[in-house]
């Protein structure tokens, strides 16, 4: 897969990876209006061009509160999320050439408060996903929102990263999965009523 070709269809605004795009922005804009004050800290794995978040808080009131890191291997969309941060004057994003899937990639960046895992389930195998899901509570703080996609494609694991989500002290607040489209994107609350899991040095492999 050559990723770089794959997000041309973002300039599509009748394609499915938009409305993706655009259901996900909404989740992050909704978590930015409930904190209107205050720091808020973000990481966001596999970051791609970092369109979510970039364009979001190019015209956010919350922008400069944010400070956020956005690991992604690929050294192209790596830098075309720099470009476009730097366009924007959004000096608190930091993007990073990491392997998403890796722990250490997160090291001084959380716990953070937005937690972004969008165009990674579809990518690992549901085992991944399984130990990524109850690993997150250690990335989060109290109350910090995750927002994730996942599509219909088999296997079709969707309810099961629900419940998963569920089994690790998150409470589900939206679940975005229009009948006429192949992507879902939910958002879940960390509770925070118990002590996190101590999270493996690896979450997963991008395939």
């Amino acid at each position: 897969m050559d990723w770089l070709d794959w997000h041309q269809d973002y300039d599509d605004p009748s394609s499915d990876l938009s409305g993706r795009l655009r259901s996900v922005q909404r989740a992050i804009r909704n978590h930015l209006d409930a904190h209107p004050d205050g720091p808020i800290r973000v990481i966001s794995a596999c970051a791609g061009q970092g369109r979510d978040l970039i364009e979001v808080l190019a015209t956010h009131p919350a922008r400069d509160r944010v400070s956020a890191r956005l690991v992604e291997l690929d050294p192209r969309l790596a830098d075309t999320a720099r470009t476009a941060a730097a366009a924007h004057g959004l000096t608190g994003i930091e993007v990073v050439e990491a392997d998403a899937g890796s722990t250490a990639s997160y090291a001084g960046a959380v716990p953070a408060d937005l937690v972004l895992f969008c165009g990674v389930f579809g990518n690992i195998t549901p085992a991944d996903t399984e130990t990524t899901v109850r690993a997150l509570p250690a990335f989060c703080t109290p109350n910090a929102t995750v927002i994730w996609t996942r599509g219909r494609h088999t296997p079709d694991i969707r309810q099961d990263i629900r419940t998963w989500f569920t089994d690790s002290d998150f409470e589900e607040l939206t679940f975005d999965a229009p009948d006429n489209v192949a992507w879902s994107v939910g958002t879940n609350r960390y509770l925070a009523t118990t002590e996190p899991p101590t999270p493996p040095e690896r979450l997963f492999t991008f395939q």
